[in-house]
């Protein structure tokens, strides 16, 4: 049937033609009305289709249409209760794709760290290696420099003579001339007799040992990401433990996971978890074994008769046919055999065949956290090193430490100090990242700023000093910054941060400022320990207000500030406002010479106890800087000595760096 329909905008006599859509009870094919419906063929039947479907089975139009519906609702309501599970099923895998998330960040923060803690490493490796070849190379440079000298010292001395002796022998005979030739003659002869020695005290050997094919491999098998593709709807157990349990003796299930396909896994570490519950709701403890091959065993014992029951867990979701019902039976026993109690006992304390040492052993429950590995030596245990004593009649009292990393070790010791009320001797340990405390007589304590996330960690510590309230101050060089802790070694603050470079020594004077020494930025700071800055002076150069490397500080009984200036080879001092006030020594091998001095120290009675690091010697001066003697070291030689301090009892104590320990020796003020 066709319609008319007028445009809005036309006149009355144009018009558009529709074609109206036949109606949906219409045969399609014949134009006829159905009335009909083929089961067989499943479409409507008008009169003129029913002779083609004559044997089919058919119902009218009004029957189908009903019975489709009842299909349809029945239909509707399957999915409908299929629609909570669904949920459940998407907030469980909506959960693990978060905790999935999670835990890549997790460990992406772990590589991060641990490979930022290594490249920290071998910067502090680096570092140790250049200042050994460092000091190795000034001690037998210097020994091979003096020879050199000398010899061509005698070299010239010999020449000049002879050139002397050939103008006396080319000059006519005379009597005047005897007497020069009698001088030249003495001259030549005191000189054929000089004591030269002509064969190298030193040796020019230099090599470095860097073992980096292990180091290489080691780091390629450098960590691994460990995952299994295993899924609890997959995975299932068996065993004699799911058919029967025995009271008192233990009972095995071997669980065996696989992947969505149903496919065997082939590697362990999987988190599973195993609870065996009691008819009073308590759990059965177990122990389950990872065989490292996709197959995990859980070894339980049950103590009583009663309705238990086993829960296997594969990440938090029960695996296939859990949770289990157990079958628990009494131990059969004959005369022969023990009594039930005792062959419980005796079960109970035995370990199961399946839990060879080639699986892993966990108690019930697989983790599921990354545990960091931690070694601890025997030595780490905190028992005081044996202390050294002196062998031969000098000023060492004793020596404590070697190289290590472990309690009372050390690696490249710097800073020292001395604190008042206890006695203790604090030792700043660079190169392991902590300050280590000792008793006066030497025995380890206790030690703190280790590396870690926490405040207060410590990355190079060179210096440390003891503030009148008991606080201990450490300069951390890496860090830039000066750190406040209390006596017992917990943090409180810091201070210098933004403002230092690279602080090295630290000091406190008689009003309770905290003197710090920059060594890179060549400047002296004074701080309140509140943080705040009082002054500063000096900056890099040659002059006398002027550093180059200065290390460490120390005060006076004025307030003074006494300053060693490392590369400048002398020791300056400053008044309390930081204005030049005198220096003394200079580059060489003489008393009151220094070769880049580092540690100072002021007694009682003004005078300045100063550590030479390239000459491996302490020397004294007084309060005007005139030198009045050495500290007998022969016995023990020092070997770079770095910080250096004065103890409650009179004595000196110095870091000896290049022998990874500090030595305490006797003082006369």
């Amino acid at each position: 049937m066709a319609t008319h329909q007028h445009s809005p905008d036309s006149s009355s006599e144009e018009c558009t033609v529709l074609e109206a859509p036949p109606p949906k009870d219409t045969c399609p094919q014949h134009g006829g009305k159905v009335s009909e419906y083929c089961w067989a063929c499943t479409r409507a039947l008008c009169g003129e289709c029913a002779p083609e479907h004559g044997e089919h089975p058919r119902v009218s139009l009004g029957q189908a249409l009903e019975r489709y519906r009842s299909t349809l609702e029945t239909g509707m309501r399957a999915a409908r209760d299929r629609l909570p599970q669904i949920s459940a099923a998407a907030v469980v895998v909506g959960e693990m794709v978060q905790q999935l998330t999670n835990q890549r960040a997790a460990i992406e923060d772990d590589i991060l760290s641990s490979f930022e803690d290594l490249h920290k490493q071998l910067d502090v490796r680096k570092s140790v290696l250049l200042m050994e070849l460092e000091v190795t190379f000034g001690l037998k440079h210097k020994v091979l420099q003096s020879q050199l000298e000398t010899l061509q010292q005698g070299e010239g001395a010999v020449s000049s003579a002879c050139s002397h002796a050939q103008e006396v022998l080319a000059t006519d005979e005379g009597a005047a001339n005897l007497e020069t030739e009698l001088e030249v003659k003495e001259k030549l002869e005191e000189l054929a007799r000089r004591g030269l020695s002509c064969q190298p005290e030193e040796n020019d050997q230099l090599d470095l040992i860097l073992e980096t094919d292990g180091l290489r491999k080691w780091i390629h098998n450098l960590g691994t990401i460990v995952t299994t593709s295993a899924v609890a709807s997959q995975s299932e157990a068996m065993g004699a433990g799911l058919e029967q349990s025995i009271v008192g003796l233990p009972s095995s299930v071997t669980i065996v996971t696989r992947d969505k396909s149903g496919g065997a896994c082939k590697n362990g570490n999987a988190i599973l978890s195993a609870e065996v519950f009691t008819p009073d709701g308590s759990i059965v403890d177990g122990e389950i074994v990872d065989h490292k091959n996709g197959t995990y065993e859980f070894v339980y014992v049950v103590p009583k008769e009663g309705d238990f029951s086993l829960a296997l867990r594969l990440y938090d979701q029960h695996i296939k046919g859990s949770p289990f019902k157990l079958n628990v039976a009494t131990p059969q026993v004959s005369p022969s055999t023990t009594t039930p109690s005792n062959s419980a006992a005796t079960a109970a304390n035995a370990t199961p065949s399946t839990g060879s040492s080639e699986g892993t052993k966990r108690r019930g429950k697989s983790p599921g956290q990354k545990k960091k590995g931690s070694k601890r030596a025997s030595s780490a245990l905190g028992t005081p090193r044996r202390k050294t004593q002196n062998p031969i009649e000098d000023d060492l009292i004793f020596r404590t430490g070697t190289k290590g990393r472990n309690k009372g070790e050390f690696t490249n010791v710097q800073g020292v100090a001395s604190a008042a009320a206890s006695g203790n001797i604090l030792i700043a340990d660079s190169n392991n990242q902590c300050v280590q405390v000792f008793s006066s007589q030497g025995e380890f304590k206790s030690r703190f700023g280790l590396r870690g996330r926490s405040p207060g960690q410590l990355q190079r510590p060179t210096g440390v000093a003891v503030h009148a309230s008991g606080d201990i101050i450490v300069a951390d060089y890496d860090n830039k910054w000066v750190s406040i802790f209390s006596s017992d070694g917990k943090f409180k603050a810091k201070l210098g941060s933004g403002r230092l470079m690279g602080p090295k020594g630290v000091s406190v004077d008689h009003e309770g400022h905290v003197i710090v020494v920059d060594n890179k930025a060549c400047t002296v700071f004074i701080f309140q320990l509140s943080g705040k800055l009082v002054t500063k002076f000096g900056s890099r150069g040659n002059g006398d207000k002027q550093f180059a490397g200065p290390h460490f500080a120390a005060v006076n009984k004025n307030n003074e500030i006494i300053v060693t200036d490392f590369h400048n080879h002398s020791v300056k001092v400053f008044s309390p406002e930081g204005e030049f006030l005198l220096k003394f020594g200079s580059n060489g091998e003489g008393n009151g010479q220094f070769n880049a001095p580092t540690g100072v120290a002021v007694d009682a009675n003004g005078n300045i106890i100063v550590a030479d690091w390239g000459n491996s010697r302490i020397q004294v001066f007084d309060g005007s800087g005139s030198f009045l003697s050495y500290i007998n070291t022969s016995a023990d030689p020092l070997y770079g000595p770095q910080g250096l301090a004065l103890t409650q009892d009179g004595n000196v104590v110095v870091a000896d760096s290049g022998n990874h320990c500090f030595k305490v020796y006797r003082y006369l003020q």
